[in-house]
Order: C-alpha cells, then structure tokens, then sequence
C-alpha cells in the first residue's frame, strides 16, 4: 500500500448531508470559488470549514476544489452551493469558450505578412 492516498473514513454522502440535490442553483465543474466572509465557518460541518479553509488562500475551480478535498466532484458542489447560501464563498461562472477561428481570415493575414517582407 505505498503511495497510496489515505481512505476517507467518513462517505461522501455524508458530507452532504444525505441530500440529493444542492440548496443553491447547480454549479459547473468550471466554476470559479472564492472565499468571501475570513471568519470560520463555524456553524458548519467538518467537509465546509475544509473547503472555507482552502479558498481563504486563493481562488480554486469547483473540480481543484474537490481534488484537494478527496471529495467527488458533486459533493464538492454541494459544500460550496451550502457556503455561497450562507454568505461564506462567492461563485463566479466560467468563462465561455472563444468562438471559433476563421481559418480563411487567418489565411489571408498570413499572405499579407508574408507580401510585407
């Protein structure tokens, strides 16, 4: 057993309280997380004072969030839905994809860089 990460003695299903759906709107794997309010989560579990703990040094994505955790992704989103509701995180979208390239635009920048020389 070297090298590999410790179990988790506690399910993840019991991070989230049993709960099948989160209080806050769903959030994206993408989702950007940052901590808000500095004091402790307190009035909270275990799972959410570990994840508030983790953000108060920076901004983390949903899915960094959970790898630092050892928590799947959706109980991740679930701790951090119940901390954006009680005022602790803030949770910003990702941002969209750039639209696609216009190949022939490209083309013809190319030929006239290439008639500079």
């Amino acid at each position: 057993m070297t090298g590999l990460p410790p179990r988790r003695m506690v399910p993840a299903y019991l991070a989230t309280g049993g709960r099948a759906r989160p209080g806050h709107a769903s959030l994206d794997r993408l989702t950007v997380l940052t901590a808000v309010d500095p004091s402790p989560a307190d009035d909270l579990g275990p799972e959410h004072r570990s994840l508030h703990e983790l953000l108060r040094a920076g901004a983390l994505t949903l899915v960094e969030a959970a790898a630092h955790l050892r928590l799947p992704v959706s109980a991740t989103g679930f701790l951090a839905a119940d901390l954006v509701d009680a005022g602790k995180l803030q949770a910003r979208t990702p941002i969209p994809r750039a639209q696609q390239i216009d190949h022939a635009l490209v083309e013809r920048l190319l030929v006239g860089l290439r008639t500079l020389r």
